[in-house]
This record gives C-alpha cells, sequence and structure tokens, in this order.
C-alpha cells in the first residue's frame, strides 16, 4: 500500500502498510475498526488499533515480526463467528485478518487429504469436493461461513462430531507463524500420528495464543455409501434423553444425535426453516446413520424401536434428500433463529457424560427459574455437548448481568456432573473465570507455562483462555524465586 495514501501521522499504521501489499489492506480509521471490536460474543466490544491483510505467510510473518519487535499486541481473525470472545481485541491489538489467504492449494484423493489456506470457509472444501465423492467431516453450524483456520484455533465440532471426531481428528499438519516471526511446519507429510510430542494436538484449540496458522493439511473422507434420518417427537425431555442413553448402549453410533426442547423449537419455527414441528412438543431428536447400505435399514429399525419403549409421540424416517435437507437445514440455523423470540441470548457450551443428561437439564431448569429466565437447550445430545441459550433483553438494567450469572451456572452443572465447561467454542474470554470449575492452580499454571515457551511475551492474544490474576500468579512467581535461587 503506497504510504502517501494514508491519513494519518501513527508511525506503527505506516509501519504495518509498508508490509502488505494490494489496495485497501490496512484499516485504521475508527468508522471502519467498529466492524472488527467483537466476534460471535457480543457482550464484549473493543476496538483494535488497526486491521490489516496480508495475502500469504511471508507477509504474516513480516507483520508478526513487526509487532514483536516494537511490541504491539497483535491477533489473528478469521471470519468472526467465534462464539467465546476469542477474536476480540480487549488489549487494541492489531488484527492480522486471514480473510484474504483462502486459497484450496491442493486435493490428494489417492492419500484423502486436501491442503488449505485459513481462510477457507469450511463447507466450502465438501462443496470442492463433492463430485468427486469425497467429504470433509467436521461440521459447525457455521460452516457456511466459518473458516478452516478458525476451527484450529477453537477445535470447532458439529452435528457428526459423535461419529467422525472434531476437528483435531482431522488435521494432519499446519504452518505456523510463531510469535517471534518465524515459520515452522508441523506433520509437512501429512503422516497420521507421527513419533514425538503431538504438537498438532496441542496447537489444534490453543485458541490463537500460539501462533498464527496459515496453512493446513486435513483428512477428507470418502462419502458414505448410504444415510438416513430419524425425527422423533417426545412429550418428556426426560424421554427424549433417556433414548439418546438407550440408542447408544445398542451398540449403534450414529453419525448424529441432536436434540433440541421446547424453547428452541419455538425458535427454530419462527426463524427461517420451519419444518411444522408440533407447538406443544416437549422434545425432538435428530438421528442420522450412516455407511454401508447393507447395515443401515437395521440400524433404523432398532432406532426407532427404542424411540417406541421410551414413549415416543411420533417418529418419522426422511422420504428422501429434500425432507433430510430441511430437517438439518432447521436444526443449523438453531442459534441464530432465537433471535426470532427474544432480542438477545447468550450461547453456552458445557460437556456432560451422556447418562447426566436427565439431571442436567433439570438442573439448567432450575437455573431458569431462579434467575428468570428463558433458557433453550439445543445440543449434540449423542456426545453430550450440551449448548444452553439463555435468552434475554440487554434493554432491561441487570438482565445482561443476570444472563451472564445464569450462563456460569450452566457451565459449574456440567463441571459438577463430571463434565466440562466448553466442547468446542473455546474459552476465550468469556469463560475464562470458569476454568477454575475444571482445573486447580497448578494446572492451570502448567498450561499457561506451556503458552509462555510459544508466546513469551503475550502479545499474542494476551488475556485469553486463562483465570485473570490470583494465586495463580503468586504461586508462578514463587516458583521463579526458587528456580533463580536455584540458579545462583
Amino acid at each position: 500500500m503506497a504510504l502517501k495514501k494514508l491519513k494519518t501521522a501513527d508511525p506503527h499504521i505506516k509501519g504495518l502498510a509498508a508490509l502488505v501489499s494490494g489496495p485497501n489492506s490496512i484499516l485504521y480509521h475508527k468508522e471502519d475498526l467498529i466492524a472488527y471490536d467483537c466476534d460471535g460474543f457480543t457482550l464484549h466490544k473493543h476496538l483494535p488499533k488497526a486491521v490489516v491483510f496480508p495475502k500469504d505467510t511471508e507477509e504474516v510473518a513480516k507483520l508478526v515480526t513487526y509487532c514483536s519487535e516494537n511490541g504491539l499486541p497483535f491477533l489473528a481473525r478469521g471470519a468472526g463467528t467465534g462464539l467465546s470472545g476469542g477474536a476480540i481485541p480487549i488489549n487494541g491489538e492489531v488484527i492480522i485478518s486471514l480473510v484474504r489467504m483462502k486459497r484450496l492449494l491442493s486435493v490428494d484423493l489417492e492419500n484423502r487429504r486436501a491442503v488449505v489456506e485459513p481462510g477457507f470457509v469450511n463447507l466450502k472444501l465438501t462443496n470442492s469436493i463433492s463430485d468427486k465423492g469425497y467429504y470433509y467431516a467436521p461440521d459447525p453450524s457455521s460452516q457456511y461461513c466459518c473458516t478452516i483456520g478458525g476451527n484450529v484455533a477453537e477445535n470447532a465440532g458439529g452435528a457428526h462430531c459423535l461419529k467422525y471426531g472434531v476437528t483435531t481428528n482431522h488435521i494432519l499438519g499446519l504452518e505456523v507463524v510463531l510469535p517471534n516471526g518465524d515459520i515452522i511446519e508441523i506433520g509437512p507429510n501429512g503422516i497420521p500420528d507421527a513419533p514425538g510430542y503431538d504438537l498438532l494436538g496441542l496447537l489444534t484449540g490453543s485458541e490463537g495464543t500460539l501462533g498464527i496458522v496459515t496453512k493446513i493439511t486435513v483428512r477428507i473422507l470418502k462419502n458414505p455409501e448410504a444415510k438416513q434420518t430419524v425425527l422423533a417427537y417426545f412429550d418428556r425431555v426426560e424421554d427424549g434423553s433417556q433414548a439418546v442413553s438407550d440408542i447408544i448402549s445398542k451398540g449403534i453410533v450414529p453419525a448424529a444425535l441432536e436434540m433440541m426442547d421446547k424453547i428452541a423449537i419455538e425458535g427454530v419455527e419462527a426463524a427461517a426453516f420451519p419444518v411444522g414441528h408440533p407447538k406443544d412438543i416437549e422434545a425432538l431428536l435428530l438421528i442420522e446413520v450412516d455407511g454401508i447400505s447393507a447395515g443401515i435399514e437395521e440400524q433404523i429399525n432398532q432406532i426407532l424401536d427404542v424411540c417406541r419403549a421410551r414413549n415416543v409421540r411420533e417418529v418419522k424416517v426422511a422420504r428422501d434428500e429434500l425432507e433430510r435437507g430441511r430437517w438439518w437445514a432447521n436444526r443449523k440455523t438453531g442459534f441464530g433463529a432465537m433471535g426470532a423470540i427474544s432480542p438477545d441470548y447468550l450461547v453456552q457450551d458445557g460437556v456432560i457424560p451422556r447418562s447426566r443428561l436427565p439431571e442436567v437439564l433439570n438442573r439448567i431448569n432450575e437455573i431458569s427459574a431462579e434467575y428468570g429466565l428463558r433458557i433453550a437447550n439445543i445440543f449434540h445430545a449423542g456426545d453430550g455437548n450440551l449448548h444452553p441459550l439463555v435468552l434475554f433483553d440487554a434493554r432491561i438494567p441487570g438482565e445482561t448481568e443476570k444472563a451472564l450469572k445464569a450462563g456460569s451456572e450452566c457451565l459449574k452443572a456440567c463441571a459438577d456432573a463430571g463434565g466440562s465447561i466448553t466442547g468446542e467454542h473455546g474459552v476465550g474470554i468469556e469463560k475464562k473465570e470458569e476454568m477454575r470449575f475444571v482445573f486447580n492452580d497448578d494446572e492451570i499454571i502448567a498450561q499457561s507455562s506451556i503458552r509462555e515457551v510459544f508466546n513469551p511475551h503475550n502479545l499474542l492474544n494476551a488475556g485469553k483462555l486463562f483465570p485473570s490474576p490470583g494465586r495463580c500468579v503468586e504461586i508462578k512467581t514463587e516458583l521463579k524465586a526458587q528456580q533463580e535461587v536455584i540458579g545462583s
């Protein structure tokens, strides 16, 4: 970008602009930066110092080196669909936007892998290879717009992760720019389960705090020979919850096993893709099985038997691909559909053992009553990944704070049941204090110490993932003092 076109006296803006090529490669005016003050977690908003748009790995490395040498905090951002505040510039960061790095670099059908840049949209990969009989399995609800780089950062899941796993199960290699500007390759040959430390596993889900991913080698799968989808309506949430456990205990591993309660159904039926769910139903299950054609019918019959044994009101099998597609479109708009029945909502992301599903849902209902806020439940029931959606009105004084407290209580209920505070949305700034529900101080110190190896000056996406200073900082100070004594 030609420096003479910049209308600013800030030397760092000029320095950053000199490192990126092409028109409109940097934003720095307030009116332009407002669009980057939050991600999908909209309760916190902070303006970045600037937004820069590199076109390749080399430009990313130059930007990172500049920020590192000049003490400028920075972070990477993709489509901004994250739900935990991981891409919010809480320290006035320079945002390195990866949306221009959006190429499908190669496809290797023989070895079932593809290489993409981080700004490549998730669903676009499947669409690019479906005519060859292949697809990319991780399918978060935002897959039509979220980027694979962001999926790597958050270790995103999706409806079909019950059978096929989350993002980390499909990553074979990464190119990463470290916080000092160095470029490294992890798993450069795309060989799964390479010997040595699992650096792929470490980087995947590190929420953009260890490095910036600039190239991704992913596993692609052959399309299943057959698939069928079942929709079941229940008059009691408890019956639907028990049917989930019964299906798994039969030895069936569905490709997906989703559940929505009455409030969630109200939302999706009021939004873009209604399918005519009964208005008085308390819960529904959306179940999909896939695999070899010869075994599908038997699995479907077993699922129908389980549902009937659990007092299902109605259960039906999709008649064709069109009906199946309508059911899934209805489900995948679940989060956004809450806007049709509530001015604001907060999405949570806890995980529990499947066997504890009825009691945790009861506890969430109690939390709803205690705070006087409706809570919709729409979630991946098969793997116990709950998504309580706390509905509120930010225009009413105090309701935002109540919603945050109610959401935290839902996460505590998950942790108390032997689960976790996140399954696929990440911790970010939203849930970092709730990390104490599942980790003690020593465990938090161990994790933050790993971050310091990669990010010693804490310039990359600082203030995310781990709790605010407290006893953890005191312990780290004590350990450092002990090390200095030993060293002397």
